[in-house]
């Protein structure tokens, strides 16, 4: 009898093996006795452990009452994960869950060998792994045969869905067995899954555990407030602070991942990227490297991480915010799994703040706002690990004594100590001095009266009357410089590192626009500004005395006045040509018309101009040749050369030889020619004993 009640002894003993002492809410809601042969829709928060909690739920239907399978012939079983690295993933955790049954598990996955998993599906597999487009692939390919499947699994379902999968998982779905068992597993349920669930699913078993409801309790999250330029400096930080044994940067973009890769490769950190444009033999070295230890940074986008499953994960960076809650606890949920603690930290620039609260509000998670480790808080927290490094517990040695000894004979305790310091911190890269956050005293003091915890948009904020006491600025760009609040807003609040609940009212003008700022913030508006008091596109800043004056005219441009070039005139001086005209009184042509006495546009030829032209030149009107060569009757044709001139004689001499009569192929409303005695003709190619032809052109 196993400590795992309800479960097939083959099964308790792996779980025994793996150093399972309980199961998880999901894991134990999937033995629930009437759940048995039944359909489910289950929602549990990631990490949670459904991979094992759907190994439990497949093992009766499949083992039927045994405790180790038969001959693998038909799969017996479909599992479909919405990227590669969690099929793989999925695939090693139930290999070592029915270890004991003697099962075979194939895995078919975009990016491997597709002859590969053919020839290990006609060798026969109980359980089938991959993803959406392969599996399908397959199916079409009629290598794997649907036929005997009893259950069919959707791991991350909604994922599958939002990546544009539905059309593969309803054909899979329809080429399986009426007769069968689909379970998905989905950290939602929108409203898609529903009518998936719906549509194939009978009488499905609606399963939601405890920590779909509730933040996750083994996270810590953070958001770090940074000047946008330090983004990237706070992340080398963070990473120093912590020291974590893996660790995880999300970023939004291809690019930003090898940015950041390149840039933490540089400062001597072991890390690894992971993106959509690497092959899957790169990706799966990626992932073993952070493994086996070789590397313990990954930087990654949301796609290529999805699902992954990385031991003893204990830190989540999220370089560039998510663009939804779901994609905030997804990323997040890579860390704190299996009761293991974990730490996510969100990067949020000053002028992200507020889109940072609202997804943490969404997502309802309560973060710790604070300030990222500055370089001083790195170097403390480094001696803190030096001092408990357990090296000071082990007793010296008997091989070890004589070279310490030597070594304090020689230099003394206090350089052997150094220079151990020293050694300690050489491997690790020095932190970064970053810009200190400075809170405007107008938000310190809306945070502390409680006005500024989940404050609506700047507009709703209050109305302009009751803004309080107000210090006026003047900027130098107006209406003709298509000055717009859009764009000013986000400015002053980047480069005065203050809010915008920190502005209120813009007065625009047609060369200066005035902007009222709460007095409490001016002064730090001020500062850091610097002393030039200049932002972005050269405009400058500067502050008013009182309220300016809207209806004075308004300010407008220096008048330039005209350039005196006094007796050097930029063109130089019209020449006078007096009463001589510059080209004199000769005409151009003279008294000669240039084109003769032709009648100008399209010749006609009435019936006087072709009796003219007839008794000239003939019968047929043409134009006047060159010169006074006489040709006779026909004045343009071309004289045909002498015989023996090659392909250049005339088509109207008889061929000899086996081509004499023979037609030559004439292209399309053209005549076709005869070949000549040498069986050429004037297209080209190969005449028909195999020699070229010559190009030429026909004479006549």
């Amino acid at each position: 009898m196993t400590e795992f009640d309800g479960i097939a002894p083959p099964i308790a003993e792996a779980l025994s093996k793996r150093g399972y002492a309980t199961l998880t809410p999901v894991q134990q809601a999937m033995l629930d006795p009437e759940l048995a042969g039944a359909d489910a829709l289950v929602s549990a928060q990631t990490g949670s452990g459904k991979t094992v909690a759907f190994g439990l739920a497949l093992a009766p239907t499949l083992l039927d009452g045994e405790t180790r399978f038969g001959r693998a012939s038909a799969p017996l079983a479909l599992a479909i994960a919405p990227t590669r690295e969690l099929a793989l993933q999925v695939m090693r955790e139930l290999e070592w869950l029915y270890e004991m049954t003697g099962a075979t598990i194939a895995s078919c996955v975009g990016g491997m060998d597709i002859r590969t998993e053919r020839r290990a599906l006609e060798r026969g597999a109980h359980i089938v792994v991959g993803t959406p487009g392969r599996l399908r692939d397959h199916i079409t390919r009629n290598a794997l045969d649907l036929s005997k499947i009893r259950a069919v699994v959707l791991d991350e379902a909604d994922e599958m869905l939002d990546l544009g999968f539905r059309e593969d998982l309803e054909f899979i779905l329809e080429s399986a067995p009426d007769e069968r068992r689909t379970l998905m597993f989905s950290a939602t349920v929108p409203k898609s899954i529903a009518d998936l669930a719906r549509n194939y699913q009978r009488d499905a078993k609606r399963i939601a555990t405890a920590g779909e409801r509730k933040q996750h309790v083994d996270i810590d999250y953070r958001a770090l407030m940074v000047v946008p330029s330090d983004k990237e400096n706070a992340i080398i930080n963070v990473l120093r602070y912590y020291e974590a044994r893996n660790a995880i940067v999300f970023c939004s973009t291809r690019a930003a991942v090898n940015h950041l890769t390149s840039r933490l490769h540089n400062r001597g950190f072991s890390v690894v990227a992971l993106s959509g444009e690497l092959s899957q033999n790169e990706r799966t070295h990626a992932l073993q490297a952070m493994r086996d230890g070789r590397a313990r940074v990954c930087i990654a986008t949301d796609v290529a991480a999805r699902g992954i499953d990385l031991p003893g994960l204990e830190l989540v960076i999220h370089a560039d915010l998510p663009s939804n809650p779901e994609t905030l606890l997804h990323r997040s949920g890579r860390t704190g799994r299996a009761g293991n603690k974990g730490v996510s930290a969100l990067i949020v620039p000053m002028s992200n703040r507020r889109k940072a609260e609202r997804l943490l509000e969404n997502a309802k998670i309560a973060a710790n706002w604070a300030k990222p480790p500055s370089a001083d808080e790195v170097t403390r927290r480094d001696d803190e690990r030096l001092l408990g490094d357990p090296l000071f517990l082990d007793k010296v040695n008997e091989d070890e004594s004589g070279a310490v000894a030597e070594l304090l004979e020689k230099h003394g305790a206090e350089q052997v100590a150094a220079a151990f310091v020293r050694l300690y911190r050489s491997g690790r890269s020095a932190p970064e001095d970053l810009i200190d956050v400075t809170v405007s005293p107008e938000r310190k003091r809306r945070e502390r009266d409680g006005d500024d915890a989940s404050r609506p948009a700047h507009s709703e904020l209050r109305p302009r009357e009751n803004f309080g006491p107000s210090v006026w600025f003047s900027l130098s760009v107006g209406r003709r410089q298509n000055a717009e609040p859009r764009w000013l807003i986000p400015m002053l609040c980047r480069h005065g590192q203050i809010s915008k609940v920190d502005i209120g009212a813009i007065k625009m003008q047609p060369e200066e626009t005035f902007v009222e700022l709460a007095a409490g913030s001016a002064e730090h508006f001020l500062a850091a500004l610097g002393p030039n008091k200049t932002i972005d596109r050269g405009i400058t800043v500067q502050p008013l005395d009182g309220v300016p004056d809207f209806n004075a005219p308004p300010k407008e441009r220096p008048f330039r006045e005209k350039r005196e070039f006094g007796d050097n005139k930029p063109y130089g001086e019209k020449r006078d040509f007096g009463d001589k005209k510059p080209y004199g009184d000769k005409k151009p042509y003279g008294d000669k018309k240039p084109y003769g006495d032709k009648p100008a546009g399209k010749r006609r030829f009435d019936d006087d101009m072709v009796k003219a032209d007839a008794e000239v030149w003939g019968d047929a009107p043409a134009r006047k040749p060159e010169g006074d060569r006489d040709f006779g009757k026909k004045p343009f044709t071309k004289k045909p050369k002498a015989a023996g001139a090659g392909d250049n004689r005339t088509w109207d001499k008889p061929a000899k030889g086996d081509w004499a009569g023979k037609e030559r192929a004439g292209k399309p409303g053209k005549p076709g020619g005869k070949f000549n005695d040498r069986g050429f003709d004037n297209r080209g190619g190969s005449g028909p004993d195999g020699k070229p032809k010559r190009k030429s052109r026909p004479n006549g």
